[in-house]
């Protein structure tokens, strides 16, 4: 049986067991005045016996220490050579961090039990003062992990079932169903009714929110060919699952794209079976990038600021670092760029 850690004490343990009031505790830590020399003594012992430790990241905001705030990222470093997405979430997050003189240590893994066993040596070694969650997915075992360590964490992204109460734990989200919606209304404008959504990992709840809006707004507008095939967001995947659509009985005439290097591997295959985009099939990119401004023909992307993404997360959880309470904030909505890769659909005969 695993052992559960123990939770680092904090101001209220330790004005509980001295039996003095939380301010007093501050006052006698912070070795300010308000309170006798006799309760100064008292309240330090008692931290003492406790293990207790001040945060570095309270010491980093006022200016009196540094502090480190940890993002660990689960995917398979195989996928996250050419993809853009992390790198701008992560240049928002780092500009963020370095204005408050906070650091940021990062690492990648195989698997979400990796990412906890990390997250629980993190807390162990005393080596963050915060996380950046990032990838919520069915099932998540880091928010009641979070909770139970008692570090303050911000999810970026919309966790799939709710936070513990109580947790310092806040969310920032991006609206994934209504930006597919919009995908689709875009597409069945033209007159698209066979599409196909190549998606990412399945597991992730921001990729079965996808699925879930393609699906409904396919049956509002009674689409019957409208499917999802899930990759891990590489290149090749993104690849093999065009050339399978595109062999299907009925292929589709629009095709969307989860991020913008399986967009980009699409318009080749496209390619090499000699269909021209827009005018045999049309692609949509779910990431806009430097890649889907630069093929030819230029990709319609669904986009956002990515680095402001990233700042606004970092800004949540310095928030918690200074004591604020948890906050669920919805970002922007990604908004559709209409470029040369989407047109009406060919014209078959009856």
């Amino acid at each position: 049986m695993r052992r559960r850690p123990a939770r680092r004490p904090t101001m209220k343990d330790i004005a509980r067991r001295a039996g003095v009031s939380e301010s007093a505790v501050s006052f006698a830590l912070n070795d300010r005045p308000g309170v006798s020399d006799a309760t100064r003594e008292r309240v330090r012992r008692v931290a003492e016996q406790l293990g207790w430790r001040p945060s570095t990241a309270a010491r980093a905001l006022s200016g009196e220490g540094a502090a480190t705030v940890g993002l660990v990222l689960a995917r398979p470093a195989r996928t996250l050579g050419v993809e853009s997405f992390f790198l701008q979430l992560l240049s928002g997050v780092q500009e963020t961090l370095v204005g408050h003189g906070l650091g940021l240590l990062f690492q990648v893994v195989e698997d979400l039990d990796a990412e906890c066993a990390v997250h629980r040596r993190w807390w162990a070694e005393h080596r963050v003062d915060g996380l950046l969650v990032v990838d919520p997915r069915d099932g998540d075992p880091r928010p009641a992990l979070l909770a139970e360590l008692g570090l303050p964490a911000v999810i970026v992204g919309a966790p799939a079932a709710p936070v513990p109460p109580g947790a310092p734990i806040s969310t920032v989200w991006a609206d994934d169903t209504g930006a597919m919606a919009s995908v689709v209304d875009h597409l069945h404008h033209l007159g698209h009714r066979r599409i196909t959504h190549i998606a990412g990992l399945p597991e992730l709840s921001h990729t079965r929110r996808r699925i879930d809006s393609l699906r409904t707004e396919a049956a509002r507008r009674g689409l019957t060919h409208a499917v999802s095939l899930p990759t891990d967001y590489s290149d090749a995947q993104g690849a093999e699952a065009t050339r399978r659509a595109l062999s299907a009985r009925r292929p589709p005439t629009a095709i969307v794209y989860d991020n913008d290097v399986m967009a980009v591997a699409g318009l080749a295959v496209a390619a090499e079976r000699g269909l021209a985009v827009p005018a045999d099939l049309s692609i949509v990119a779910w990431d806009d990038s430097a890649l889907c401004r630069n093929t030819h023909p230029t990709l319609t992307a669904l986009t956002r600021d990515t680095p402001a993404f990233g700042r606004h997360a970092a800004h949540h959880l310095i928030t918690l670092l200074a004591g604020d309470p948890p906050t669920s904030t919805q970002d922007t909505v990604p908004r559709l760029t209409q470029r040369s890769s989407t047109s009406a659909p060919p014209v078959t005969p009856h």
